[in-house]
């Protein structure tokens, strides 16, 4: 969305926006200077991880540890921790980052040496469905993964799932983050 746009729903409220592309993001943090957090909401490039933390409060979209390595080395050269949420492909989805849910647990052990990042929860992208039933049982699933990861001792808080045409589902599943961007502020421009 535009910076005008942006900055409109900034003065009526919103104090966390999202954003899909880092290099979009950039421009519009720098026309709106500490107005709100940002979170990067999009897939994101190793080759794009260095200005990723520079810019976001939250990643959303961490589906690899050699991300996850980057991340924390990029943290560790500005001396700062990267917080982010991993990416959970719950429908085994081509076309959709994220890693499984059986990698998330292998993948934590692995991060839990990486002193810059900052795992605090999970994100998903479930397979979009005409009727809200359809899609409960991957929000469920995502919850039930993060309870049973918080009860063997990794400190998951954060739920990240849920869109538009599905959050008031997925609040209901337990989500404690929703990407409401089209709610907000209509279609995304071509």
């Amino acid at each position: 969305m535009p910076v005008d746009v942006i900055r409109q729903a900034v003065e009526a409220g919103v104090t966390i926006l999202g954003e899909n592309r880092v290099q979009e993001a950039r421009d519009k943090i720098a026309a709106l200077p500490g107005v709100s957090r940002w979170h990067l909401v999009g897939h994101l490039q190793t080759n794009k991880a260095k200005l990723a933390v520079q810019l976001f409060e939250l990643i959303h979209s961490v589906d690899s540890l050699k991300l996850a390595q980057t991340l924390d080395r990029h943290g560790e050269d500005l001396a700062r921790p990267v917080r982010c949420l991993i990416e959970v492909n719950l429908a085994g989805e081509e076309t959709k980052s994220g890693m499984t849910e059986d990698g998330v647990r292998p993948f934590l052990e692995a991060a839990a040496d990486l002193r810059h990042l900052r795992v605090e929860g999970l994100m998903a992208l479930p397979p979009s469905f005409p009727g809200l039933e359809q899609v409960r049982p991957y929000f469920r699933r995502l919850r039930i993964l993060r309870d049973k990861l918080q009860d063997e001792g990794f400190p998951l808080a954060e739920l990240s799932m849920g869109m538009t045409h599905d959050f008031e589902v997925a609040v209901e599943e337990g989500a404690s983050l929703v990407r409401i961007g089209t709610a907000i502020f209509g279609t995304r421009p071509a």
